[in-house]
């Protein structure tokens, strides 16, 4: 016979059998415990089992054979070992349950005996019985008598899994509980294990809150699952854990274990931003589009920028909006302002950008830039200011103004020249800077200068000549030689008694005092003149008179023998004339209360003939009062002599009144 396992040994298949199946092991003594599904095993002296065991042991298996005592204080022959075991089976279910030995074995389901081959024989004896066991914990008991001779027990007990035999499902596991990595977006859940020995695995269902349909996400045989296949939307999922047994039978669910999503998943970008626009320049912007469709839309954030694509960095940030409208006052610099939108859920994650909105503001910022170099240059007939600038320094910096003693006097980029100075005179200047829309900077630093000026005239002309015409008195001269000379004056002299007294005839001259050709459209009566010309600077510097060149003419005498004022006697009549290119013009100016005649119907004119020493009638037919007559065929280059008549109804013509038109032309 085999000698019995010792205490040591059947700790090491406890402890063995413990690591497999959960339990653990315990040395041999008096209070020995075994860990399901390890058997407790004792040894009697007898086959009745009475008495205090001599032995008690574990053993992971019923199935031993023995030559003589098994152990120590047992005799070789008649004596009992027990072996029993309690374990948990679940939702329990058909089981077979064998056992064989020589000699005798019985086998007991808690306190009912299934198995019964109890004889004293050398033979081995065997049997097999299907029981079904109940579901939850029950005892296994096998005792077995050795009579004579050779002792051997065997007893397994196995499920039966075939489904047509197998009707019964396992119970729902028990245990589950769920965690959340939010930083990972990933969920861990976890089971106690089932008791069922004919435990196939377990199957994890998923379902969003509120959904009646479960999703089978995995089926495995361990007690946990990580799910990383979650949305991480911020929503709320719920888990399940079935078991399923060798006969395909699904349990009923776990306990419902939820966790809430991380939510990373941005908004849809708002969409209609790009419809809004405005007529013309703007001072507010007003935008709306259309209202977002997450269900945990939080609202809205505005970014402004002058350069496309608009980026929505903090930078660009103007605003934010709990609803789908902004109303925004840009600044008014004249730009155009491109606007996005993003939407934003309670979560923090912001959506792409929407279409671009772009508006045109008015400019009325001013530039900032004021130049710190503005200098002065004091010259002799101007000042000169000069500062530096650099466009860059303000985008739409156009020009500067200029201003001299508090008043504008001009605008320039950086080089001004002020020539209307007075000598020997303190001015104070100053500039500020102007953009393209006209908004003004602020005031540089005012610069002074006592300008001194030029008091140096122009020499004398040269080449002065005068010379009679029928027109008045050609005059000619030399250009001046001095560089700053401006304009001329020009005096007529008359000589009486001996002593020339002049008059300024400079303003009517017929082609302006800047022109070294002139003519004086004086009357040509035959008097001896003299004429003075001076010239003058920018600064009006100019020599005196009584030093000036002059030049002697005498007049041709071209007055007819009979000459009329312009106005007759009476008073009636009055003629105003003027040369144009097509001719002399004239009207007359009647008075009919003062006419001694009577009413007048109209004027006559007659025209100089020096020829024949008579006046020449012109007009066949009175001209009417009031309206202009112009003599075409007058002589050019010529003074043209005039008399005017009112003629009556009855062929009467008025006392005449007369005039002369100087025929200038366009050359002196």
């Amino acid at each position: 016979m085999n000698p019995a396992r010792s205490a040591s040994a059947a700790a090491v298949v406890l402890a063995t059998a413990g690591a497999l199946l959960g339990g653990t092991a315990a040395t041999a003594s008096a209070a020995t415990t075994c860990a399901s599904p390890v058997f407790k095993r004792q040894f009697f002296a007898n086959t009745t089992f009475k008495g205090t065991p001599k032995k008690t042991d574990c053993d992971g298996a019923v199935d031993q054979t023995w030559s003589g005592a098994p152990v120590s204080g047992l005799p070789k022959d008649g004596f009992g070992v027990r072996w029993t075991v309690t374990r948990d089976f679940g939702s329990g279910g058909p089981f077979t349950l064998s056992a064989s030995g020589t000699d005798g074995i019985r086998v007991y389901l808690d306190t009912d005996r299934k198995i019964n081959l109890w004889k004293n024989t050398t033979k081995t004896v065997s049997k097999t019985v299907n029981v079904t066991v109940p579901k939850g914990k029950h005892t296994l008991r096998i005792d077995y008598a050795n009579f004579t001779g050779a002792a051997k027990a065997k007893f397994t007990y196995t499920p039966r899994t075939s489904a047509t035999v197998d009707k019964v499902k396992p119970l729902a596991p028990t245990g589950t509980s769920v965690s959340y990595d939010s930083a990972a977006g990933t969920a861990k859940l976890t089971w106690s294990r089932n008791k069922e020995m004919d435990l196939s695995g377990y199957r994890v269902y998923r379902r969003p809150k509120g959904s009646s349909n479960w999703t089978k996400l995995t089926t495995t045989t361990t007690a946990s699952y990580s799910d990383a296949t979650l949305p991480t939307t911020g929503t709320t999922y719920e888990y399940q854990v079935r078991a399923h047994d060798k006969a395909g039978h699904e349990s009923a669910g776990s306990t419902v274990r939820s966790v809430t999503t991380a939510d990373r998943t941005a908004p849809a970008a708002p969409t209609g931003v790009e419809d809004n626009w405005a007529i013309g320049l703007v001072t507010k912007v007003k935008l709306n589009w259309d209202s977002g469709s997450a269900s945990d839309l939080a609202g809205y954030r505005v970014y402004r920028s002058t350069s496309e694509p608009v980026a929505p960095t903090a930078a660009n940030l103007v605003g934010s909006s709990s609803g789908p409208y902004f109303t925004d006052i840009p600044p008014a610099t004249g730009d155009w302002y491109h606007y996005v939108v993003t939407a934003v859920d309670t979560h923090g994650n912001e959506s792409a950008v929407s279409g671009t909105a772009e508006f045109q503001t008015y400019d009325t910022t001013a530039p900032v830039f004021v130049p710190d170099d503005l200098a002065i240059t004091d010259n002799e007939h101007d000042v000169t200011l000069t500062w530096s600038w650099d466009r860059d320094q303000d985008a739409d910096l156009a020009n500067f103004r200029v201003y001299r003693d508090g008043a504008e006097i001009g605008w320039a980029t950086g080089l001004f020249v002020d020539r209307d100075v007075e000598p020997d005179t303190t001015y104070t200047y100053y500039v500020r800077a102007e953009d393209d829309n006209h908004n003004l900077g602020p005031a540089s630093a005012a610069v002074t200068v006592a300008h001194v000026g030029d008091h140096t005239p122009p020499g004398p002309v040269t080449g002065l000549t005068a010379t009679a015409a029928e027109n008045g008195i050609r005059l000619d001269w030399d250009d001046s030689t001095a560089d700053d000379v401006d304009h001329y004056e020009i005096y007529r002299g008359e000589n009486t008694d001996g002593v020339w007294t002049y008059t300024d005839i400079t303003d009517s001259l017929p082609f302006g005092p800047s022109r070294s050709l002139n003519r004086d459209v004086n009357l040509p009566d035959g008097e001896h003149l003299r004429y003075a010309v001076v010239a003058v600077d920018k600064d009006s510097n100019a020599l005196d008179r009584d030093a000036a060149t002059t030049a002697d003419v005498t007049e041709l005498d071209m007055v007819p023998a009979e000459t009329y004022p312009d106005t007759s006697a009476s008073g009636a009549l009055h003629v105003e004339s003027d040369d144009t290119a097509q001719g002399p013009e004239m009207r007359v100016v009647y008075r009919e209360e003062l006419d001694p005649q009577g009413p007048a119907t109209g004027f006559h004119v007659y025209r100089w003939d020096a020829a024949t020493g008579t006046y020449t009638r012109l007009t066949d037919t009175p001209v009417a009062l009031g309206d202009w007559y112009t003599d075409t065929a007058a002589p050019s280059a010529t003074t043209v002599f005039y008399k005017v008549t009112a003629a009556h109804a009855d062929g009467t013509e008025s006392e005449p009144t007369g005039d002369h038109v100087f025929r200038i032309g366009t050359a002196p």
